[in-house]
């Protein structure tokens, strides 16, 4: 009896199915101080460029813009009126105009009557600006008087801050003026200080005080630029 119980409660063993593989979880990264699990775990590494190419990319950028910011700019061509050319000649320093000092010939580049040409256009120059300091002088002497109005006063404050910066620009190029002029009696005027090269007559007209040449002027702005000196 005992048998026959054993053998009709136990059923006949099914076939177990095999269970589902579960995919292993990586070990969770460590938490960060205080519990909190690390922001830089959380990120998505992103592929980065070699260091060699990135550097030498860089490398190549830069040699690039320096290449093409050193190229030499065009050289400033003035034009020449032939007709004019032989007018200094007859001519005094007083009467001559600046079309006819440019058709002077290269040959002729600061002679004696160009260099006093420069010479009454710096001192005229000079003159006007020593008249503007006069006035200015004048100006703020007169406004000495107290005005009432808030709005009067502040607007009477900015010109005049605005006059002292001017007369300040002034004040500096009058110095150059008096450099200019020094060079002049020297025999120095009209040359780079830089290269020895002709400034230009057309640069001088423009600016009388240059003492670099367009080239040496636009290379040392870019070396400031560049480095800052």
């Amino acid at each position: 009896m005992k048998k026959t119980a054993a053998a009709s409660s136990s059923a006949p063993a099914t076939p177990s199915t095999p269970e589902p593989e579960v995919a292993t979880a990586t070990a969770a990264p460590a938490p960060a101080r205080g519990g909190r699990v690390s922001r830089l775990s959380q990120l998505t590494t992103v592929p980065s460029m070699p260091q060699s190419v990135a550097s030498t990319a860089a490398k190549s950028s830069f040699i690039q813009t320096a290449s093409q910011a050193l190229v030499p700019p065009p050289p400033v061509n003035v034009k020449k009126d032939p007709k004019l050319a032989n007018n200094w000649k007859t001519k005094s320093v007083e009467e001559l105009s600046d079309a006819e000092v440019i058709a002077m010939p290269d040959a002729e580049y600061m002679n004696e009557k160009q260099m006093a040409f420069f010479r009454l256009k710096l001192v005229e120059l000079k003159r006007g600006i020593l008249e503007n300091a006069g006035e200015t002088t004048e100006h703020l002497r007169e406004d000495t008087v107290v005005v009432p109005d808030p709005a009067d006063r502040a607007t009477i404050e900015e010109e005049h801050a605005l006059e002292l910066r001017t007369r300040d620009r002034e004040r500096k190029l009058l110095k150059k003026i008096e450099q200019s002029i020094q060079r002049i009696d020297a025999g120095d005027y009209g040359y780079c200080d830089e290269t020895g090269e002709p400034i230009g007559v057309g640069r001088l007209l423009a600016r009388p005080t240059a003492t670099l040449s367009l080239e040496a002027q636009q290379r040392r702005e870019l070396k400031q630029k560049m480095f800052g000196d």
